[in-house]
């Protein structure tokens, strides 16, 4: 591996750190790539292991690398994943920057197109696990077990957008879910009588991979829910 260049200002772990998302950009440094050892990278760069360690630090919040302790551990290129994406989204919902109707507004127009596309897309397994995750909902809802078939109900947005096949579509959904969880949990669940229905329908559209009625069988369903829990978020303000 070509070594790094030194770095010489008083921010030296942003160099550190933009030389290394340089690589990745170059795809000098690929997923699952092991960095040199701490000594080696402090000596390149020309900087402290503290500071060394601030920068691998950084990087490894935002996502982009995994560091592993023990004699062979260190410092590797994460594979692909949105965690990072994900939190940073349920921070600006947290902090007000996305409110309940950017977030409602945003599921149905993704909702739809990974419906959409999840019907091209699909494969057999990703049919039998959308099946299996609707079944598992049903038994929740006759259990009376509200908080595990919510769980369950966001799985299933995540396994359709995983059927879309477009990692950008599966960052922005898991990202979605999670802000549903925190905003459904303080207004109230809709009755699932309303949507096991539109599941079954739903189910039935990706089994003829029928995308347009798949994309309109979801937009229906996610402004139904967008009516119900803006209405009650209206009540608890």
């Amino acid at each position: 591996m070509r070594e790094f260049r030194p770095v010489a200002t008083r921010r030296a772990f942003e160099e550190i750190t933009g030389q290394i998302r340089g690589r990745l950009a170059r795809q000098s440094l690929r997923a699952g790539d092991r960095l040199p050892a701490e000594r080696q990278l402090a000596e390149q760069f020309h900087v402290s292991r503290n500071t060394l360690r601030e920068a691998l630090r950084s990087l490894e919040l935002a996502g982009l690398l995994e560091l592993r302790k023990g004699a062979t551990g260190g410092a590797f290129i994460k594979e692909g994943g949105g965690d990072a994406a994900v939190a940073g989204f349920a921070d600006l919902y947290h902090l007000g920057a996305i409110q309940p109707q950017h977030l409602t507004e945003a599921r149905i127009v993704i909702g739809a197109e990974v419906a959409r596309l999840a019907c091209t897309r699909r494969t057999k397994e990703d049919l039998d696990a959308l099946e299996a995750n609707v079944a598992a909902a049903e038994v929740a809802t006759a259990q009376g077990d509200v908080a595990n078939r919510a769980r369950i109900n966001y799985e299933f947005h995540r396994l359709l957008a995983r059927a879309a096949r477009n990692p950008v579509l599966i960052v922005l959904t898991d990202a979605l879910m999670e802000m549903t969880r925190h905003f459904v949990e303080s207004v109230g669940y809709m009755p699932n009588r309303y949507v096991m229905p539109s599941r079954h329908r739903l189910l039935a559209c990706l089994r003829d991979k029928d995308g347009e009625a798949a994309a309109k069988e979801m937009e229906g369903m996610l402004k139904r829910l967008q009516r119900f829990h803006l209405a009650a978020y209206g009540k608890k303000k």
